[in-house]
């Protein structure tokens, strides 16, 4: 799936599609350590499109309040 079409998704479907992701990922790993798998690099896409389900969750997270990050600087300033 394209960056720009996840990009537009809200966080519900997002969670959705990481779901999905996670279980693909479970099934390619199982096929991957059974030799059944046609092609290997099929695992590495999948685990590359998790990871940026999982950027654009956290990013809208952030985005909408989320946690508070700060810098370690920061924490020793006061």
């Amino acid at each position: 799936m394209e960056l720009d079409e996840l990009r537009q998704m809200n966080a519900g479907d997002l969670k959705l599609k990481e779901r999905e992701a996670r279980e693909q990922i479970f099934r390619l790993k199982l096929k991957l350590r059974t030799n059944q798998l046609d092609n290997p690099s099929s695992y590495r896409s999948a685990r590359k499109e998790l990871a940026r389900i999982m950027t654009l969750l956290w990013q809208k997270s952030a985005a909408a309040g989320g946690p508070a990050r700060t810098k370690a600087s920061d924490a020793g300033a006061s």
